[in-house]
């Protein structure tokens, strides 16, 4: 197998837009090699086989969207109320939602993996993972509320994001800000919206 990062890389952002655009029944290496305007057969010289490459476009998509941790430090930055966190769920919606193209990659992988064993079992020990680090970054975080927060708004906001990026007439885009502050209220009561 090949080991250049960089090509890697980009064979794996072709692959999630393959997937995204055509479902996992059009991800082949072929249009993989097509997406990424490289010659055919480069992708099967960087990856073993279609699971490996399922596989690893999973953990790329978590990649590209993980914020650099200047990022964080910044979003972190002011006082940690509820207020803060409703600015953050803003961030985060708009953060995922705007890397279209990975979320609906990812939920081509989701309904994969019920038919794939090991690719069942990398994305729950994934997401998992995702989840568990999410909540020890809230812990430590000094944001109000528990796991049990992190967790309703992980549920709630990714159904939200699948309608937004899947049927937007659902919840038309002027109700997406007033959707995610009713989130993170219903699910951290509290003081009114806009209090400190």
């Amino acid at each position: 197998m090949r080991q250049n990062p960089a090509r890697r890389a980009a064979l794996l952002d072709a692959a999630i837009e393959v997937l995204a655009r055509e479902g996992a029944r059009g991800l082949t290496f072929r249009a993989v090699d097509t997406e990424a305007a490289v010659p055919v057969g480069t992708a099967s010289n960087y990856f073993a086989n279609r699971d490996d490459l399922l596989t690893q476009v999973g953990n790329r998509f978590y990649e590209r969207l993980e914020p650099a941790p200047e990022v964080m430090a910044a979003a972190l930055s002011g006082p940690r109320d509820r207020d803060r966190l409703t600015q953050l769920m803003h961030e985060l919606v708009e953060r995922v939602t705007s890397f279209r193209s990975g979320f609906l990659a990812l939920v081509e992988l989701r309904l994969e993996a019920t038919r794939r064993p090991a690719l069942r079992e990398l994305l729950t020990k994934r997401i998992r993972a995702d989840v568990e680090r999410n909540i020890a970054n809230h812990e430590v975080s000094g944001l109000p509320g528990d796991a049990d927060t992190v967790v309703s708004l992980y549920l709630a906001l990714n159904w939200l994001i699948l309608e937004r990026l899947t049927l937007p007439d659902v919840f038309p885009e002027e109700q997406i800000h007033d959707l995610v502050t009713g989130l993170v209220e219903g699910v951290l009561p509290g003081p009114g919206r806009g209090s400190a």
